[in-house]
Protein backbone atom coordinates (compact mmCIF):
# COMPACT_ATOMS: atom_id res chain seq x y z
CA UNK A 1 0.00 0.00 0.00
CA UNK A 2 1.20 3.63 -0.76
CA UNK A 3 -0.49 6.96 0.58
CA UNK A 4 -3.22 7.90 -0.67
CA UNK A 5 -2.12 10.09 -4.27
CA UNK A 6 -4.91 12.91 -3.49
CA UNK A 7 -3.46 13.02 0.20
CA UNK A 8 0.04 13.59 -1.62
CA UNK A 9 -1.07 16.74 -3.97
CA UNK A 10 -3.01 17.98 -0.57
CA UNK A 11 0.53 18.29 1.02
CA UNK A 12 2.25 19.16 -2.10
CA UNK A 13 0.10 22.40 -2.53
CA UNK A 14 0.87 23.27 0.66
CA UNK A 15 3.88 23.30 0.68
CA UNK A 16 3.63 25.51 -2.16
CA UNK A 17 1.34 28.08 -0.84
CA UNK A 18 2.59 27.79 3.00
CA UNK A 19 6.29 27.59 3.09
CA UNK A 20 8.02 25.81 6.38
CA UNK A 21 8.63 27.94 8.99
CA UNK A 22 12.28 27.95 10.42
CA UNK A 23 13.17 25.60 13.14
CA UNK A 24 12.24 26.69 16.76
CA UNK A 25 9.81 29.34 15.38
CA UNK A 26 7.50 30.55 18.27
CA UNK A 27 4.92 28.92 18.85
CA UNK A 28 2.30 31.47 17.90
CA UNK A 29 3.87 31.06 14.14
CA UNK A 30 3.11 27.92 14.51
CA UNK A 31 -0.59 28.54 15.49
CA UNK A 32 -0.97 31.38 12.46
CA UNK A 33 0.63 28.84 9.70
CA UNK A 34 -1.71 25.86 10.96
CA UNK A 35 -4.97 28.21 11.15
CA UNK A 36 -4.39 29.64 7.68
CA UNK A 37 -3.80 26.18 5.91
CA UNK A 38 -7.60 25.29 8.07
CA UNK A 39 -9.14 28.30 6.36
CA UNK A 40 -7.85 28.19 2.78
CA UNK A 41 -8.95 24.10 3.02
CA UNK A 42 -12.13 24.57 5.13
CA UNK A 43 -15.28 23.89 3.27
CA UNK A 44 -18.73 25.14 2.91
CA UNK A 45 -20.99 24.27 5.53
CA UNK A 46 -24.14 22.16 5.21
CA UNK A 47 -27.35 22.50 7.06
CA UNK A 48 -27.32 18.87 7.65
CA UNK A 49 -25.86 19.57 11.04
CA UNK A 50 -26.23 22.77 13.21
CA UNK A 51 -24.01 24.73 15.29
CA UNK A 52 -23.76 27.01 18.13
CA UNK A 53 -20.89 28.77 20.49
CA UNK A 54 -21.28 28.20 23.91
CA UNK A 55 -19.13 28.28 27.46
CA UNK A 56 -18.09 26.00 29.94
CA UNK A 57 -17.75 28.22 32.98
CA UNK A 58 -14.55 26.51 35.12
CA UNK A 59 -12.84 27.59 38.63
CA UNK A 60 -10.37 30.69 37.32
CA UNK A 61 -11.43 30.39 33.90
CA UNK A 62 -14.34 29.88 31.20
CA UNK A 63 -13.66 27.45 28.02
CA UNK A 64 -15.45 28.29 24.74
CA UNK A 65 -16.96 25.15 23.57
CA UNK A 66 -19.16 24.79 20.45
CA UNK A 67 -21.74 22.39 20.38
CA UNK A 68 -22.83 20.22 17.16
CA UNK A 69 -26.18 18.59 16.59
CA UNK A 70 -27.69 16.89 13.58
CA UNK A 71 -30.53 18.92 11.92
CA UNK A 72 -32.51 15.44 11.96
CA UNK A 73 -31.89 14.17 15.39
CA UNK A 74 -35.07 13.97 17.35
CA UNK A 75 -35.02 13.36 21.19
CA UNK A 76 -31.74 13.64 23.63
CA UNK A 77 -28.94 12.91 21.50
CA UNK A 78 -25.67 10.73 23.07
CA UNK A 79 -23.33 13.39 24.12
CA UNK A 80 -19.56 13.00 22.69
CA UNK A 81 -16.99 15.55 24.29
CA UNK A 82 -14.10 16.38 21.73
CA UNK A 83 -10.97 17.51 21.96
CA UNK A 84 -9.05 18.86 18.88
CA UNK A 85 -5.42 18.02 17.86
CA UNK A 86 -2.61 20.20 17.94
CA UNK A 87 0.05 19.01 20.00
CA UNK A 88 -1.57 20.75 22.77
CA UNK A 89 0.11 23.94 20.94
CA UNK A 90 -2.00 24.73 18.24
CA UNK A 91 -5.39 24.20 16.74
CA UNK A 92 -9.15 25.68 17.92
CA UNK A 93 -12.72 25.35 17.15
CA UNK A 94 -12.40 26.55 13.55
CA UNK A 95 -9.53 24.41 12.80
CA UNK A 96 -11.13 21.09 13.61
CA UNK A 97 -14.29 22.85 12.11
CA UNK A 98 -15.29 20.46 9.55
CA UNK A 99 -14.14 16.86 11.21
CA UNK A 100 -16.20 17.52 14.25
CA UNK A 101 -19.16 18.36 11.77
CA UNK A 102 -18.80 15.72 9.96
CA UNK A 103 -18.28 13.40 12.93
CA UNK A 104 -21.86 14.93 14.48
CA UNK A 105 -23.39 13.73 11.43
CA UNK A 106 -21.88 10.59 10.79
CA UNK A 107 -21.59 9.57 14.30
CA UNK A 108 -25.82 10.85 15.05
CA UNK A 109 -24.50 12.46 18.43
CA UNK A 110 -24.19 15.84 19.97
CA UNK A 111 -20.48 17.10 19.94
CA UNK A 112 -19.40 19.15 21.95
CA UNK A 113 -16.14 20.49 20.79
CA UNK A 114 -14.02 22.71 23.71
CA UNK A 115 -10.67 25.21 23.07
CA UNK A 116 -9.23 24.06 25.70
CA UNK A 117 -6.05 26.01 27.51
CA UNK A 118 -2.80 26.23 25.06
CA UNK A 119 0.66 25.24 25.80
CA UNK A 120 3.63 26.79 25.96
CA UNK A 121 1.54 29.65 27.38
CA UNK A 122 -0.28 27.04 29.92
CA UNK A 123 1.68 23.78 29.50
CA UNK A 124 1.13 20.41 30.98
CA UNK A 125 -0.71 20.06 33.27
CA UNK A 126 -3.37 22.88 32.45
CA UNK A 127 -4.60 21.24 29.02
CA UNK A 128 -5.53 17.78 30.94
CA UNK A 129 -7.38 19.87 33.86
CA UNK A 130 -9.27 21.43 31.30
CA UNK A 131 -10.02 18.28 29.56
CA UNK A 132 -11.24 16.50 32.80
CA UNK A 133 -13.55 20.00 34.31
CA UNK A 134 -14.94 20.02 30.66
CA UNK A 135 -15.92 16.50 30.70
CA UNK A 136 -16.83 16.68 34.46
CA UNK A 137 -19.15 19.65 33.85
CA UNK A 138 -20.92 18.57 30.78
CA UNK A 139 -21.52 15.26 32.33
CA UNK A 140 -23.27 17.39 35.04
CA UNK A 141 -25.33 19.47 32.99
CA UNK A 142 -26.09 17.32 30.01
CA UNK A 143 -29.74 16.76 31.06
CA UNK A 144 -29.89 20.22 31.43
CA UNK A 145 -28.62 20.81 27.81
CA UNK A 146 -30.83 18.63 26.14
CA UNK A 147 -28.09 15.37 25.63
CA UNK A 148 -29.32 11.65 26.64
CA UNK A 149 -28.73 11.12 30.33
CA UNK A 150 -26.82 7.41 29.64
CA UNK A 151 -24.97 7.74 26.57
CA UNK A 152 -21.30 10.10 26.83
CA UNK A 153 -18.24 9.37 25.19
CA UNK A 154 -15.15 11.40 24.93
CA UNK A 155 -12.87 11.74 22.04
CA UNK A 156 -10.35 13.69 20.27
CA UNK A 157 -7.40 13.45 17.29
CA UNK A 158 -3.71 13.41 18.11
CA UNK A 159 -3.08 15.67 21.08
CA UNK A 160 -6.40 15.51 21.53
CA UNK A 161 -6.87 11.98 22.06
CA UNK A 162 -4.28 11.83 24.68
CA UNK A 163 -6.50 14.48 26.33
CA UNK A 164 -9.69 12.47 25.99
CA UNK A 165 -7.94 8.93 27.12
CA UNK A 166 -6.80 11.09 30.54
CA UNK A 167 -10.12 12.78 30.65
CA UNK A 168 -12.19 9.59 30.49
CA UNK A 169 -9.83 7.60 32.74
CA UNK A 170 -10.48 10.44 35.84
CA UNK A 171 -13.63 11.25 35.31
CA UNK A 172 -14.25 7.28 35.56
CA UNK A 173 -12.48 7.00 38.66
CA UNK A 174 -14.74 9.34 40.30
CA UNK A 175 -17.59 7.96 38.55
CA UNK A 176 -17.40 4.24 37.84
CA UNK A 177 -19.19 4.13 34.16
CA UNK A 178 -19.55 7.43 33.56
CA UNK A 179 -18.17 7.84 30.00
CA UNK A 180 -19.05 4.89 28.01
CA UNK A 181 -17.39 4.99 25.23
CA UNK A 182 -13.73 7.01 23.87
CA UNK A 183 -12.93 7.44 20.08
CA UNK A 184 -9.14 7.85 19.80
CA UNK A 185 -7.79 9.02 16.72
CA UNK A 186 -3.92 8.92 15.99
CA UNK A 187 -3.24 9.37 19.42
CA UNK A 188 -0.06 10.29 20.80
CA UNK A 189 0.88 8.34 23.90
CA UNK A 190 4.62 8.10 24.58
CA UNK A 191 6.87 10.46 24.91
CA UNK A 192 9.56 8.36 22.63
CA UNK A 193 10.50 8.98 18.91
CA UNK A 194 12.65 5.93 18.11
CA UNK A 195 9.59 3.18 17.64
CA UNK A 196 9.80 1.61 13.72
CA UNK A 197 6.82 3.79 12.97
CA UNK A 198 8.40 7.08 14.16
CA UNK A 199 11.65 5.63 12.18
CA UNK A 200 9.83 4.98 9.40
CA UNK A 201 7.71 8.10 8.88
CA UNK A 202 10.19 10.34 10.85
CA UNK A 203 9.72 13.39 8.18
CA UNK A 204 6.00 12.77 7.25
CA UNK A 205 4.01 13.92 5.85
CA UNK A 206 1.86 15.12 8.18
CA UNK A 207 3.67 14.78 11.10
CA UNK A 208 7.38 14.17 11.34
CA UNK A 209 9.72 13.49 14.30
CA UNK A 210 10.83 16.94 14.78
CA UNK A 211 7.80 18.14 15.24
CA UNK A 212 6.85 15.66 17.61
CA UNK A 213 9.75 16.49 19.71
CA UNK A 214 8.82 20.29 19.58
CA UNK A 215 5.52 19.75 20.58
CA UNK A 216 5.93 17.91 23.50
CA UNK A 217 9.17 20.15 24.56
CA UNK A 218 5.91 23.09 24.97
CA UNK A 219 3.95 20.49 26.52
CA UNK A 220 6.27 20.18 29.07
CA UNK A 221 7.52 23.70 29.47
CA UNK A 222 5.80 24.26 32.75
CA UNK A 223 5.65 21.83 35.87
CA UNK A 224 7.94 18.59 35.25
CA UNK A 225 5.90 15.28 35.48
CA UNK A 226 7.35 12.21 36.94
CA UNK A 227 7.64 9.17 34.99
CA UNK A 228 4.17 7.89 36.61
CA UNK A 229 2.07 10.49 35.77
CA UNK A 230 -0.61 9.16 33.85
CA UNK A 231 -1.80 12.89 32.76
CA UNK A 232 1.62 13.37 30.69
CA UNK A 233 2.13 9.83 30.15
CA UNK A 234 -1.22 7.46 30.11
CA UNK A 235 0.52 4.26 29.64
CA UNK A 236 2.87 4.45 32.60
CA UNK A 237 0.12 2.72 35.25
CA UNK A 238 -2.23 -0.01 35.23
CA UNK A 239 -6.01 1.60 35.52
CA UNK A 240 -7.57 1.39 38.91
CA UNK A 241 -11.00 0.71 36.91
CA UNK A 242 -11.98 -1.28 33.60
CA UNK A 243 -11.27 1.38 31.24
CA UNK A 244 -14.07 2.28 29.10
CA UNK A 245 -14.84 0.93 25.80
CA UNK A 246 -12.98 2.61 22.88
CA UNK A 247 -12.45 2.81 19.05
CA UNK A 248 -8.70 3.58 18.06
CA UNK A 249 -7.68 4.76 15.05
CA UNK A 250 -4.57 4.21 13.70
CA UNK A 251 -2.89 5.73 10.59
CA UNK A 252 -0.50 3.25 8.55
CA UNK A 253 1.97 6.31 7.67
CA UNK A 254 2.27 7.86 10.76
CA UNK A 255 5.27 8.81 13.13
CA UNK A 256 2.26 7.67 15.80
CA UNK A 257 1.29 4.72 14.50
CA UNK A 258 2.90 2.66 17.31
CA UNK A 259 1.26 4.51 19.79
CA UNK A 260 -1.97 3.83 19.08
CA UNK A 261 -1.19 -0.26 18.58
CA UNK A 262 0.25 0.27 22.14
CA UNK A 263 -2.60 2.07 23.42
CA UNK A 264 -4.88 -0.67 22.22
CA UNK A 265 -2.82 -2.78 23.86
CA UNK A 266 -2.58 -1.27 27.23
CA UNK A 267 -6.51 -1.14 27.33
CA UNK A 268 -7.01 -4.66 26.49
CA UNK A 269 -4.23 -5.63 28.91
CA UNK A 270 -6.31 -3.15 31.74
CA UNK A 271 -9.24 -5.16 30.39
CA UNK A 272 -11.24 -2.90 28.27
CA UNK A 273 -12.81 -3.65 25.06
CA UNK A 274 -11.03 -1.82 21.64
CA UNK A 275 -12.01 -1.46 18.56
CA UNK A 276 -9.40 -0.40 15.89
CA UNK A 277 -9.86 1.31 12.34
CA UNK A 278 -6.17 1.08 10.79
CA UNK A 279 -6.46 3.64 8.15
CA UNK A 280 -3.91 1.88 5.94
CA UNK A 281 -3.55 4.46 3.10
CA UNK A 282 -3.70 7.82 5.26
CA UNK A 283 -1.23 10.07 7.47
CA UNK A 284 -0.95 11.69 10.48
CA UNK A 285 -3.83 13.90 11.01
CA UNK A 286 -6.15 12.93 7.40
CA UNK A 287 -9.81 13.47 9.23
CA UNK A 288 -9.09 17.10 9.10
CA UNK A 289 -8.58 16.43 5.15
CA UNK A 290 -11.56 14.64 4.49
CA UNK A 291 -12.50 17.70 1.93
CA UNK A 292 -9.13 17.08 0.04
CA UNK A 293 -9.58 12.99 -0.27
CA UNK A 294 -12.10 10.67 -1.15
CA UNK A 295 -10.49 8.22 1.03
CA UNK A 296 -10.03 10.49 3.97
CA UNK A 297 -14.02 10.77 4.00
CA UNK A 298 -14.28 7.59 3.67
CA UNK A 299 -12.10 6.61 6.17
CA UNK A 300 -13.61 9.66 8.49
CA UNK A 301 -17.64 8.20 7.86
CA UNK A 302 -16.55 4.63 9.00
CA UNK A 303 -15.43 6.51 12.21
CA UNK A 304 -18.68 8.55 12.52
CA UNK A 305 -20.62 5.21 11.24
CA UNK A 306 -19.04 2.88 13.92
CA UNK A 307 -19.06 5.53 17.01
CA UNK A 308 -22.60 5.97 16.39
CA UNK A 309 -23.18 2.27 16.83
CA UNK A 310 -20.77 1.41 19.56
CA UNK A 311 -22.32 4.82 21.92
CA UNK A 312 -25.36 3.21 21.79
CA UNK A 313 -24.37 -0.50 22.56
CA UNK A 314 -22.52 1.02 25.43
CA UNK A 315 -25.67 1.92 27.47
Amino acid sequence: MTIDAALLRYYRAIAEAFPLLAPHAAAAAVRARFSDVAKTYARDRGDAVMSEEMEIPLPGRTLAARLYKPSAGHGALPLLVYFHGGGWVVGDLDTHDGLVERLAHDSHCAVVSVDYRLAPEHPFPAPCDDALDALIWLAEHRTRLGFAADRLAVGGDSAGAHLAVVAARAANERVAGLVGLQVLLYPVMRRQFESPSCIANANGPGLTNDEMKWYWTQFLSGETPHDHDVRAFPLSEPFERTPAPALVVAAAYDPLYDDAIELKRFLEANGGRVEMIDAHDMTHGFARMHSQSEAAHGWLRRIGERTRELVRAAR
